[in-house]
């Protein structure tokens, strides 16, 4: 029996001639983490089109694909092919749970919300040959009992940080524009493995460095207080995503996080704009103090990642000078824009439709970088695109990494905000050749080598090594 799980790409992941990194950070885990269901006397594969070509010329008992909303034509056209050819096809994943009347069609069966809590039940039925057509996760959601992912599967050489985890799932806010919140509606909608199951996988993954994938690392202050207590003396250095609110928490986690390696961190700021917090239900951020949180991940030696949202229905064309200006200025190692997007399923995508302002339903462009809803009052499409496109350059100018990175207090935190973040995104021609002739992998130990040389801050009362390089998401 053999069974294949497909994770399609963009068009853009698989040009020949410029090859983003940002398809190239980490390995994808959802995939992974269900075959680990399958029989072990069954053969398995499992393809990742965002740095392998795919093989298509074979045809498989079993054919498993990831769809999420950027990728849902090239997954639709791939489960046409196999289904064609007899294979028995699954289709599950963000965009199948948000729009699953439009992938029924191209699937024999498919899968909505977490596949964990419906793929063994599916394996059962396929196996006896009664397989329904649709797969719907319970609202009693659980990780105890998972077995361990298929890291045999993963080509780990193929990317830049091979040891990407998830030890948790889903996220306890309910921002009007997250797109997973609308993939664990109707259950549990945040819950974590058990703190012995996270640690043995920690243990089983070689190497220094972590990336962790969870949405909210910080977000059950138990289960984290404790998976941070056991990291201790694993000589690990790990990133993750946290909210400004846990981050301003007196309660040791951070502390903790940080003793046990945490150096670099995702954070979702979004907007400076109280107006917009609250039109987007983003009350995690409303009335809290941005620039006390930076200045405590900067004491504890960890870099910061700010994530920002342009286009919500407050921002006028002054949003773009005025967030560059405020992330340079309070020291940001990297920044993610985006431009607001209304993904299928929630409740920003319902607001927006209600309102007749969709653009369109190409989903391979609802990617945050295109514009395809007519944005609020105070700015036109154009003027969202171009304000987008500048915050990038500008934040990312000499000038300004030169002006971010000298808001820190000691040269040796200079330096390393400026080697990285100029690194990092002024030398993308570098990161496409080394993916283009396979070599991505040997750049770990080199950048390693770079930033062990320039020792971060160190906090008085928490003095840790910042050698670990942090992994923005690129536009």
């Amino acid at each position: 029996m053999h069974v294949k799980f497909i994770l399609p790409a963009l068009t853009e992941a698989t040009n020949p001639y410029w090859r983003p990194i940002k398809y190239s950070l980490f390995p994808p885990l959802g995939l992974a983490t269900l075959a680990a269901f399958v029989p072990a006397e069954w053969e398995v594969s499992l393809q990742d089109e965002h740095v392998e070509e795919l093989y298509l010329d074979d045809t498989p008992d079993l054919v498993l694909i990831q769809v999420y909303i950027t990728n849902a034509y090239r997954a639709y056209a791939l489960a046409d092919l196999y289904r064609a050819r007899g294979s028995y096809v699954c289709l599950g994943g963000l965009h199948v749970t948000s729009l699953p009347a439009e992938a029924a069609p191209h699937a024999d069966s498919i899968f909505l919300g977490p596949g964990e809590d419906t793929f063994p039940e599916f394996l059962s039925d396929w196996r006896r040959g009664q397989a329904r057509p649709c797969y719907i996760a319970p609202p009693r959601r659980t990780l105890v009992g998972m077995p361990p992912i298929r890291r045999d599967l993963i080509r780990r050489e193929l990317y830049l940080v091979p040891n990407s985890i998830v030890v948790t799932r889903g996220c306890p806010h309910h921002c009007d524009f997250c797109y997973k919140d609308a993939f664990f509606e109707g259950g549990t909608t945040f819950y974590t493995q058990p703190v012995e199951d996270a640690l043995a996988e920690i243990d089983r993954l070689p190497g220094r460095h972590l990336y962790f994938l969870d949405d909210h690392l910080l977000g059950h202050q138990r289960f984290a207080g404790a998976l941070f207590d056991g990291m201790q003396g694993m000589n690990r250095l790990f990133q993750g995503a946290a909210t400004v609110d846990s981050i301003l928490r007196d309660n040791g986690l951070l502390e903790k996080a940080a003793a046990a390696g945490l150096r670099s961190l995702f954070v979702g700021f979004e907007t400076l704009s109280t107006v917009n917090l609250r039109a987007s239900n983003k009350r995690q951020n409303l009335g809290r103090d941005y620039a006390r949180a930076i200045a405590r991940l900067h004491d504890l030696g960890i870099m910061i990642n700010g994530s920002f949202v342009f286009g919500l229905d407050d921002d006028g064309p002054d949003v773009f000078p005025r967030t560059v200006e405020w992330a340079v200025s309070h020291g940001i190692t990297t920044a993610t824009f985006h431009i607001a997007t209304p993904y299928p399923g929630t409740e920003y995508y319902k607001r927006i439709e209600a309102e007749g302002r969709l653009l369109h339903r190409r989903w391979n462009e609802y990617d945050t970088r295109t514009v395809v809803h007519r944005p609020g009052p105070g700015l036109t499409a154009a003027q969202l695109k171009q304000g987008y496109d500048w915050a990038y350059r500008e934040f990312y100018s000499w000038a300004n990494i030169t002006k971010a990175s000298l808001t820190h207090q000691t040269i040796r935190h200079q330096l390393k905000h400026f080697a990285y973040a100029g690194g990092w995104k002024r030398f993308e021609p570098l990161w496409n050749f080394m993916i283009k002739t396979r070599h991505l992998h040997s750049m770990r130990p080199l950048l390693e080598a770079i930033l062990s040389k320039v020792q971060g801050v160190r906090s008085v009362a928490h003095p840790a090594p910042a050698d670990f390089i942090p992994l923005p998401v690129l536009p």
